[in-house]
């Protein structure tokens, strides 16, 4: 199904503006919905003839819907639309006319116009209709409750007419919570309250305000009831604010082990300010949770900060161990294995920054390649460069691929350009994949190892390209018997369940590729395709 956007811009001449607006509309009128316990649908007119096309629907929360089937999309003409003709031509609320019946369904029809306000702060023209439709199969004297919802809808509804509605929403702030279900106060011009639902009293209670709420200054309440004055002077500012015909952004108070999240709303139907709504919520539980996560977050962290402190000494251990040992081979054995552990505590120390179990890979990748070109044992001035991104990896995948990717940069470096007294001769690779004599790079050549990089259908493609003198002829990438090609494919093909190809490079050198799944570590909302 098309969004919003996409069928104004293909049905309609609505300008940007125009169009932003009708989205803030639709983040914000499922108060309305349950106000009026009634299905709200967004229509705009798509030519001259009268013909209307609905772009967006909610249904209430608070009642039954009018409609089983999706409105949106659906174009209508003729006598369908004759209440929102009238909305739309004279830019007035209609709400004439006798119900009408959507299958076996008797519903009663109403229709708001769209103003978009001008710079200057006037009305502005009318952009689109809300078609406000209550299902009347359940209809029943009302109660107290729905009396207050039904007038508290209609000062909305003449604020969305009159290009008031919704407010401008702050920056970080969602429209998920609270609703009307969670706790309704109604304000007088005055700040008293003049109702107060159910789940509103529960919520004050919780607070530790036993009495009923009507006839209170709620600002003044609140600055009672905080613990924290400071709290209880920014909700009480938030309320004032409301009276005044502002929308504050949302404050939460804090009061005998209990918070609540509060949302004021002013009341201006036809410009006139007759006081607020106010809508609470009790988020005690959600807030104890964010706490319990704040610290589990913290603690992971600081697990991370000690494992790559423990790498870190180990590293430092066996690299003394080495200077100690008088063998070459074991001495580079040894070194390897200091870079090795190296790698993965870059990981861990990425981690120990890190809000969850995830990293940005790119710069690891990056310290990595720097650390092969100064630590690698060649005469030759080796350029390295990342193509592409790798994005953000998971730990259990990251962990594993750095150690890969170390060992694929050192073999590059160390074999692709070794020094000029073994260019003519092999040598033991400190990576596992042995080297043979081969012509000598061209000089106009730079040396240089590049690291690509790129995402497609959940997949990682890697590859680590060099334009050094490349493999031997008899080469055998599954029979090879070297430590570091054995790190790789067994961590390739075990831990993050790839494959790698080793092969001769199209303009010369050596070429590895990866391919790396990434569906079954929950990456998939994160991928860079």
């Amino acid at each position: 199904m098309s969004t919003l956007r996409d069928l104004a811009e293909e049905h309609t001449h609505l300008r940007p503006a125009d169009i932003d607006h009708l989205h803030r509309i639709a983040g914000d009128w499922q108060l309305l919905s349950d106000l009026s316990f009634a299905d709200l649908l967004l229509w705009v007119p798509v030519d001259a003839d009268g013909t209307f096309l609905c772009v967006a629907q909610v249904r209430p929360t608070t009642a039954p819907t009018a409609y089983q089937d999706d409105q949106v999309g659906r174009i209508i003409g003729g006598s369908e639309v004759a209440h929102l003709a009238v909305a739309y031509s004279q830019g007035r609320i209609w709400r004439e006319g006798d119900p009408v019946w959507y299958g076996d369904v008797p519903a009663r029809h109403e229709a708001i116009p769209v103003r978009l306000r001008t710079a200057d702060g006037e009305a502005g023209e009318v952009i689109a209709v809300v078609g406000r439709d209550t299902n009347l199969s359940t209809a029943r004297t009302p109660s107290q409750l729905e009396l207050n919802y039904l007038t508290t809808a209609d000062d909305l509804a003449q604020m969305i007419a009159d290009g008031t509605f919704p407010p401008p929403r702050h920056p970080g702030e969602t429209t998920s919570a609270p609703r009307v279900g969670d706790g309704l106060v109604r304000l007088d011009a005055g700040g008293k309250v003049t109702y107060a639902s159910p789940n509103a009293q529960s919520a004050y209670r919780r607070l530790g305000y036993a009495a009923h709420l009507v006839g209170e200054d709620l600002a003044a309440l609140h600055r009672r009831l905080a613990g924290d004055p400071l709290d209880g002077t920014e909700a009480a500012t938030g309320i004032l604010a409301a009276l005044r015909g502002e929308a504050p952004p949302r404050r939460e108070i804090d009061a005998r082990g209990a918070t609540m999240l509060t949302r004021a709303l002013p009341l201006m139907p036809a410009g006139v300010p007759i006081g607020a709504l106010v809508l609470v919520r009790d988020i005690t539980e959600v807030r104890r949770r964010d706490r319990a996560l704040i610290t589990k977050d913290a603690t992971i962290r600081e697990i991370h900060h000690r494992v790559k402190n423990n790498l870190q000494t180990v590293a430092a251990l066996l690299r003394l161990q080495a200077r100690r040992v008088a063998m070459p081979e074991a001495r580079v054995a040894l070194e390897e294995s200091v870079r090795r552990v190296a790698s993965i505590a870059l990981v861990h120390e990425t981690l120990s920054m890190s809000s969850d179990e995830a990293v940005e890979f790119d710069g690891i990748v990056d310290r990595v390649a720097s650390a092969a070109t100064e630590v690698a044992a060649t005469e030759v001035s080796v350029g390295m460069r990342r193509q592409g991104s790798f994005g953000v990896l998971p730990a259990e995948i990251a962990t594993s691929l750095v150690m890969v990717l170390n060992e694929l940069l050192l073999n590059a470096v160390e074999h692709g350009f070794p020094p000029s007294d073994e260019a003519d001769e092999p040598v033991p690779a400190a990576s596992g994949m042995v080297p043979v004599a081969a012509p000598e790079v061209d000089p106009a050549l730079r040396p240089e190892v590049v690291v690509s990089a790129h995402r497609f259908r959940k997949m990682l493609h890697v590859s680590v390209t060099d334009n050094g003198r490349g493999l031997p002829p008899e080469f055998d990438a599954e029979r090879g018997s070297r430590l570091g090609l054995q790190i790789v494919r067994a961590l390739v093909t075990g831990e993050l369940r790839g494959t790698i190809e080793l092969r001769a490079g199209v303009d010369g050198g050596t070429e590895a590729l990866l391919v790396v799944p990434l569906g079954r570590s929950g990456l998939d909302g994160r991928s860079q395709v």
